[in-house]
Formats: structure tokens, C-alpha cells, sequence
């Protein structure tokens, strides 16, 4: 039985009050008041969705996507109110076209992407997303895929591993980890967080684990292997490529994002619509979270949020 089955009202009302990033800035970037159509590309738990309907008018309707099913059964429960405005599909993003298809819209006036794994899913061990408790070594955004973080090191050759864990962790030391990976698992299946980020700390030299202040030795392995697992920057720029089809004129698109590889994605994209006179560009540089933010909410540190209104 799926765990947010499980779950009783208290539960599933601790889960709704995540704190969404950037709230305030994703606000005044869309401007949602007076719109028609609003896409959230990640809905996640809904806090983004929960205030961008607020904001907007009653003849405004959200759109809703997310991969994870229990995400959307509490989206479901947090936007209820909002009754018939809302409709959300169990879908990627990448697939923004057929989505909105599906829903009857023609095209969206605002859409919004808050890129990676939701708070939630990073706290919880049996999802296998962080290192900090011991779990499965799973990473999967859809519980239905069939690539798991553990098949994925399990079936790559070390030089595969290697490139995988340099192309998408910009680990310098990926060599090192991809050898000890192979070794390890030569001994015995690697399946679980804990000896995952156990052969990547010992495989990296002492020097390097203490210069890497506040910086888990493994961070950047676990976050190749999620990327790959899902295929994340590939659905980024598929949904990137669509944004210029999807946007009604005068629409707006914000992206939020974690890390370089995405950030890098979406400024391109960006500047490239607008060389081309299909866009205007609404942050010259990317929005970033107050010291405030950062306080209440460690994990929005890296956050950068770009945006941009369709012209042609």
C-alpha cells in the first residue's frame, strides 16, 4: 500500500506546511493576479500552487504536475479548497504539451518549475535521496520507474560510472569513487545510502574530506546518481524547448534551481529566446534567497530563480 495511504489528517497537515522557496519572488515574477491559466510544472506538497491561486483572480485555474504520487495526494488535500480551479496529473514535465491537452487549455499564461527533490522526499529514508539516514538506495522522483539508484551502479562500468559521476556531480575525484564503487560492489551489492557514502568517503584522500567544510564527501556522487536516475536535465530541456510553445504572449515562465548544471540550462535557453525576439528576459541576474530565508530554511541557500515573459 503506497505510505501516504497510511497517513491521518495531523500527518498529512505537518507534510502541507513544508516551506516553499522563493515564495515571495515567484509571486512578483508571475504576477498571477488576472491570469487564466497558471501551470506549476513541480507541484510538489502545493505550497507554491496554494499562494499562486490566492493571488489570482477566481476565474484563474492551476494546472499541477509532479512525479511522485503521494506529493499529489497531499497537494491534493492542501489545495482542496480551491475546488475545481485546480486540476493535477501524475506526469513529467517534460510532457508540459500533452498535459495541458489533456486539461483543455490552449496554452498556459504562467508556469513555474521548482527543480529537484522536495523536502519531504529527501527526509524521508526509504526514498534514498539523502545520506543523513540509512535507506534503500532508491532516488526515484516516480516510485513506478524502473531504474533505481542501486540498478544504476549495479550495471554501469567503472568508466561509465566515472564520466556519470563527473558529467553530473562535477566531481573532480570521480575516477577515485567509480574505482572504489566497483571495487565495493565486486564484495558484496551496494544497496543502501549508508555504504554508498561510506566507499565514496574512504575512496576520497583525507585532505580532501577536511578542505570540504559543511560538505558532505558524497554529495556530489548521490546527486549525479539522482540525476541520472531521473533523467532531470533531459526533462529540463524538454520543458525549456517547450516554454515558447506553451506561453500564451504575455505569459511568464520562473524556474527555480539548485545547482549549476540546471541554473546553466535555463539561462541559456533563456538568453537564446530572447536573441530571438520570442522573449524578454525579467531577471538580469538570477534571484537568490534573503539571509532570512537562508535561516529559516538551510535548504533554499543554492536556490537561484530566472525568469522570463513571452513577446512573439
Amino acid at each position: 500500500m503506497p505510505w501516504w495511504r497510511d497517513l491521518g489528517s495531523a500527518a498529512m497537515d505537518r507534510i502541507a506546511a513544508h516551506d516553499p522557496v522563493l515564495l515571495d519572488e515567484v509571486l512578483r515574477l508571475l504576477e498571477p493576479a488576472g491570469r487564466g491559466v497558471l501551470v506549476d510544472c513541480t507541484v510538489g506538497l502545493g505550497g507554491h500552487a496554494e499562494a499562486l491561486l490566492g493571488s489570482a483572480g477566481a476565474g484563474c485555474r492551476l494546472i499541477g504536475i509532479d512525479l511522485d504520487e503521494g506529493n499529489l495526494q497531499a497537494a491534493k488535500r492542501r489545495l482542496a479548497r480551491f475546488g475545481e480551479r485546480v486540476r493535477l496529473f501524475k506526469a513529467n514535465f517534460a510532457d508540459v504539451r500533452t498535459v495541458l491537452a489533456e486539461a483543455g487549455a490552449a496554452g498556459a499564461d504562467a508556469v513555474l518549475a521548482d527543480l529537484g527533490a522536495a523536502s519531504n522526499q529527501f527526509d524521508d529514508p526509504q526514498r534514498g535521496f539523502s545520506f543523513m539516514a540509512d535507506g534503500p538506495l532508491d532516488m526515484r522522483f516516480d516510485r513506478q520507474g524502473k531504474t533505481t539508484a542501486a540498478r544504476l551502479i549495479a550495471r554501469l562500468g567503472e568508466a561509465e560510472l566515472a564520466d556519470l559521476i563527473y558529467s553530473y556531480g562535477e566531481e573532480r575525484y570521480s575516477r577515485r569513487i567509480a574505482r572504489a564503487i566497483v571495487a565495493a560492489r565486486e564484495q558484496q551489492p551496494i544497496e543502501s545510502t549508508s555504504a554508498l557514502a561510506q566507499i565514496v568517503c574512504g575512496s576520497l584522500p583525507a585532505a580532501v574530506r577536511r578542505t570540504r567544510r559543511g560538505v558532505h564527501p558524497a554529495t556530489r556522487t548521490f546527486q549525479a546518481l539522482r540525476i541520472a536516475v531521473n533523467d532531470e536535465l533531459v526533462n529540463l530541456e524538454n520543458l525549456l524547448s517547450a516554454l515558447p510553445e506553451v506561453l500564451t504572449v504575455g505569459g511568464r515562465a520562473a524556474v527555480i534551481s539548485f545547482h549549476s548544471l540546471e541554473d546553466r540550462r535555463v539561462k541559456v535557453a533563456f538568453a537564446r529566446l530572447a536573441a530571438e525576439g520570442r522573449a524578454r528576459i525579467l531577471t538580469k541576474k538570477p534571484i537568490t534567497p534573503t539571509g532570512e530565508e537562508k535561516s529559516r530554511n538551510p535548504r533554499s541557500r543554492s536556490a537561484k530563480l530566472r525568469g522570463i515573459e513571452r513577446v512573439l
